[in-house]
């Protein structure tokens, strides 16, 4: 592990914390005020990650970097413990870069705007801590920290049914954060030392019953923020409530919690349950990418066949973690991130849709283009994006999952012909899906009954500055991936190792948890890194 003098990570994770707290004694009447310090609070935070990583990290180690370690409530074990490496710094990055615009987006909130803004502060927070926490129980409370204020934002500046779709999101997500919770104690007291430290924790050695029902708790709790088929249900209503700023945060970094939590967790710490449990997580992928595909052509609604468009690209980063090679996991992180930049980008853009017509309903809409041409034009660019078009960064990520789920030695043919055809069908439902909903929205004649604000006219600079901020870097990462790629590359190449290093240990236990029928072959007894490839 590599440590800096200069705690870059708690100057990150605190400044927006610290900022918020200072809201409510600023001097300022209509909001104007806190809009402009929120806003240059983002920025000043964003800044100063991007310096940190960009003059400070080095991309070749796959050791976490920036550790910083104070002790905090010791009577409960509990240390200020941070770190970052090649899974964790692209998506606190990605965090800076989606709230800073989220931020922006919701310049025209009048209602409550101190509230507002402080709220989002405090999200900010709490989302760097998630990704940055190196101790077990730090990383509950952060993830706890993180509801309250999406509960807030949504009940309070969402739609009709906002109270209803908050409700549900709390009821979801905080059942799920008890499974997290029951596990960090298990795997804490388990054995002769006590400890929540994260790295402490993945060289315990735990029997495998106790592990699979560890993994089993991590899974509830990250599936149903990814989320997974059936514990899906409260994002669709979340996202159709929240306002677009919100919705951007939703899709662009909440959903990335569970995906990281999956790799960080129960690939890292629980390599063995994750043999056992991998053919599930393909399983479910594929339902994933099938049944949100199909669901989401089913939506009249904009902003919830967005929503199961998330759901069904999810699935892409479960079939990749499932995959045991370095590609498959490489391209479940990419998909993580390249799903962050291009849901972020269709929902704000939904919601500048949503300003001007106030229906979200596509059979009310039509004709758009002729009264909105840039909105349109980036609206196809978003899509063209989410339906993975070669040269934009959904192709790539997508890709790398395919490859990687074709060139794994673990699973039969069979198994593989038939995930792969599955969730082809679902990568041929996408685009039916996305451009339907451009023909509904922009081609056409305009419905007779559709108001349109004329005075908001088409989209503005800062809207137009706002999408550009993730187009951009979109199209830049599918034309060279590379680009993001070398931040987690060397990475994804250590969790694939350490998996395939546990393959002896599962072997000996696969005639009491598996028949001879089930997808997983013969697992490796000898040369285990012959695996995915890797010649001895």
């Amino acid at each position: 592990m590599i440590s800096t003098q200069f705690p870059w990570l708690t100057t990150i994770l605190l400044l927006p914390l610290v900022a918020a707290l200072a809201i409510p004694v600023l001097p300022d009447k209509e909001g104007k005020t806190v809009r402009l310090y929120a806003l240059g609070v983002g920025l000043i935070d964003f800044a100063l990650t991007v310096y940190a990583f960009w003059h400070h990290y080095d991309i070749q180690n796959s050791t976490f970097q920036f550790v910083e370690t104070y002790p905090w409530i010791p009577q409960l074990g509990l240390n200020w413990s941070l770190a970052v490496d090649g899974l964790s710094m692209p998506l606190i990055v990605l965090t800076g870069l989606v709230t800073t615009l989220a931020t922006l987006a919701a310049w025209r909130v009048k209602k409550k705007p101190r509230l507002f803004y402080a709220l989002i502060l405090v999200m900010y927070t709490a989302q760097i801590g998630v990704f940055a926490a190196q101790d077990l129980l730090l990383f509950f409370l952060m993830w706890e920290l993180e509801l309250v204020p999406v509960y807030l934002l949504i009940s309070i500046w969402g739609g009709e049914k906002r109270l209803y779709a908050a409700t549900k999101f709390i009821l979801y997500t905080a059942a799920g954060s008890v499974f997290i919770l029951i596990a960090a104690l298990a795997m804490a007291f388990y054995g002769d030392t006590v400890t929540f430290d994260m790295q402490q924790l993945a060289h315990k050695h735990y029997p495998i019953a106790l592990e699979l029902v560890l993994y089993a708790s991590f899974l509830i709790a990250y599936g149903v923020k990814l989320p997974i088929f059936p514990l899906h249900t409260w994002l669709p209503d979340a996202h159709s409530e929240a306002s677009a700023p919100i919705s951007m945060i939703l899709a662009g970094v909440l959903l990335k919690m569970g995906g990281y939590g999956l790799i960080r967790m129960n690939m890292e710490m629980l390599p063995n349950a994750h043999i056992h449990f991998a053919p599930v997580l393909m399983v479910l992928g594929v339902v994933n990418i099938v049944y949100g595909a199909m669901t989401a052509f089913a939506q009249t609604n904009l902003k919830r066949r967005l929503a199961y468009s998330s759901i069904s690209h999810m699935g892409f980063v479960l079939v990749g973690i499932a995959s045991f090679t370095e590609l498959g996991i490489n391209g479940a992180v990419l998909q993580m991130l390249s799903h962050g930049l291009i849901a972020a980008a269709l929902f704000f853009l939904s919601g500048i849709t949503y300003d001007r017509t106030h229906t979200l309903i596509m059979d009310k809409m039509g004709g758009m283009a002729q009264a909105m041409p840039k909105v349109f034009a980036l609206f196809t660019v978003g899509s063209m994006a989410s339906l993975a078009l070669p040269g934009m960064s959904g192709f790539v990520g997508e890709l790398s999952v395919f490859l990687g789920v074709t060139s794994s030695d673990v699973y039969t043919s069979t198994f593989k012909s038939v995930v792969v055809l599955l969730a082809a069908v679902g990568l041929i439902l996408t685009p039916i899906y996305l451009l339907s909903m451009l023909r509904q929205v922009f081609y056409g004649k305009q419905n007779s009954g559709l108001v349109i604000e004329k005075y908001l006219g088409d989209a503005n600079p800062r809207e137009i500055f706002i999408t550009a901020c993730l187009l951009i870097p979109i199209i830049g990462i599918g034309l060279y991936p590379k680009l993001l790629t070398q931040t987690y590359d060397v990475k994804t190449m250590a969790v694939a190792a350490q998996v395939r290093n546990a393959f002896p240990v599962v072997a000996q236990e696969r005639a009491t948890w598996y028949s001879e029928s089930f997808p997983i072959p013969q697992l490796p007894t000898a040369k285990p890194q012959a695996l995915l490839g890797i010649v001895e």
